[in-house]
């Protein structure tokens, strides 16, 4: 491809990207395929020749957009959103198009000195104090890594990567039961196992039972074992669980833990002064993780990690080898030792887009709104005589469930068929979790381009396939 044809197939391409956006909301959330119906429109090997770009956008036009589910629909209500703001993409189109590797600062100095920046404006946006600073890793799980890793290195005394864990201390880390598994995972690449992972049991305001954690600790200590981090919930991804920030903190602090507070989702909230009450003390943590590209419209990957002494993070990741020196240079920062990769890609680009092009009060205005929504629709069905709440809205998370007074049969069955019946029809997406031995229906609204009347057409959805069921 020389330069006219790529200028020819970029707009091509933009122009097909702007009417996408258009006509998003016309399509089915959800692809209505079987495993495999995509699969058998590809060919079945790699060509010998070059195709032609007129037959590779066609293909591309014919199989790929209806076989994806469609993550940027208004009316996506599942997992939690990933979201990509206009303005973000446009900026992922210019990183990719320079397609910089920004593992070194003299790999690309722009890129290192506007992460720095975009951290930084981050951090005053959600209101943690000044000492933080932090890095864009990929996403909220690689983070929680970085941070599973320093709690290991720090409580061996910064040797477990030189003489390895065999015939060492057995490490503890501590995390409530409504916290997500990617802690569970990063145990396992630590190196210290899931069995040194220890759950404490949730209170009934679904927070960590923090006399529990206490008990946890002491009888650890008792049997030889070394306590070394702790993992704090702040919109746990099952129900929205959220621990008491400040009271696991301070007792991390007495018990010489590491903590990292899992903000994924809910860390976006927080740019709204009123709802930083549901991590009141966060400022007593180590480390804090929440993923931008989530609620906050920048698109994946970009998680913003933040961390109280960068310098245990380094001590914990860098590596030296001479080929990744600068001479000659003084007062850089190298970001690729603050994580597990070596290569990193241009993520503050669409941070910095993201923020200017609408201001964190259009972004607060955004959020406000899907909160508002949320309990809305969480009121409505709680009004039904044939639905019930099963956790209450979280943010713009709840769970729901449909409970005809008069149905035999199991409920949770009947909601299994409920959610895959609501995605079948395509108005809106919809996932499970399970809550005390109850299926629920997962709710949560944070769609970038969402407006009030997608929230009308969800509860008409949910109604109308519901009593279909049993109707």
């Amino acid at each position: 491809m020389d330069k006219s044809e790529f200028r020819k197939w970029s707009h091509r391409a933009s122009d097909w990207s702007a009417d996408y956006q258009d006509g998003i909301d016309k399509r089915p959330v959800r692809p209505r395929l079987q495993p495999g119906a995509i699969g058998r429109m590809i060919d079945a090997g790699p060509p010998e020749e070059a195709h032609a770009m007129e037959d590779i956008f066609a293909d591309f036009e014919r199989i790929i957009p209806d076989g994806m589910t469609h993550w940027q629909h208004p009316r996506f209500f599942a997992y939690f959103q990933s979201n990509a703001a206009p303005a973000a993409i446009i900026a992922e189109q210019l990183a990719g198009a320079m397609a910089a590797q920004c593992m070194l600062w003299q790999t690309s100095p722009a890129a290192t000195e506007l992460e720095i920046a975009m951290i930084d404006w981050l951090r005053q946006a959600i209101g943690l104090p000044e000492g933080f600073q932090g890095t864009f890793q990929d996403t909220a799980s690689t983070a929680t890594l970085c941070a599973i890793l320093t709690m290991r290195e720090r409580a061996l005394g910064w040797s477990g990567n030189q003489t390895g864990l065999f015939e060492r201390e057995r490490l503890r880390v501590y995390a409530s039961e409504g916290t997500h598994t990617s802690v569970d995972k990063a145990m396992w690449v630590s190196g210290m196992g899931q069995d040194n992972l220890v759950h404490i049991p949730l209170r009934d305001d679904l927070s960590m039972d923090v006399a529990g954690l206490e008990r946890a600790i002491a009888e650890d200590r008792a049997a030889g074992y070394i306590p070394a981090g702790l993992v704090v919930c702040v919109g746990g991804t099952s129900i929205g669980a959220i621990d008491d920030v400040g009271a696991l903190c301070a007792i991390a602090e007495r018990e010489n833990l590491y903590t990292h507070v899992d903000a994924a989702w809910a860390g976006s909230a927080m740019i709204c002064p009123e709802f930083r009450h549901f991590w009141a003390g966060v400022e007593a943590a180590d480390s804090i993780v929440f993923n931008p590209h989530k609620w906050l419209g920048a698109s994946m990957e970009c998680s913003a990690h933040f961390v109280r002494d960068p310098e245990m993070l380094v001590k914990t990741l860098a590596i030296h080898p001479e080929f990744l020196k600068t001479y000659g240079k003084d007062g850089f920062v190298n970001f690729s030792e603050w994580s597990v990769p070596l290569g990193r890609r241009f993520r503050a680009l669409k941070v910095w887009f993201l923020l200017r092009a609408y201001g964190l009060e259009g972004l607060r205005r955004r959020i406000r709104d899907h909160v508002r929504w949320s309990e809305w629709l969480a009121g409505r069905l709680a009004a039904e005589p044939d639905f019930e709440i099963v956790t209450k809205p979280m943010l713009s998370l709840f769970s729901f469930r449909y409970a005809p007074p008069d149905y035999e049969g199991d409920l949770n069955t009947l909601n299994r068929q409920l959610v895959e019946a609501i995605n079948d029809d395509g108005r809106i997406y919809l996932t499970q979790t399970m809550f005390d031995e109850k299926l629920a229906i997962r709710f949560v609204a944070g769609q970038f381009e969402m407006e009030e009347q997608d929230i009308d057409i969800a509860l008409k959805t949910i109604c109308e396939v519901a009593r279909s069921l049993t109707g």
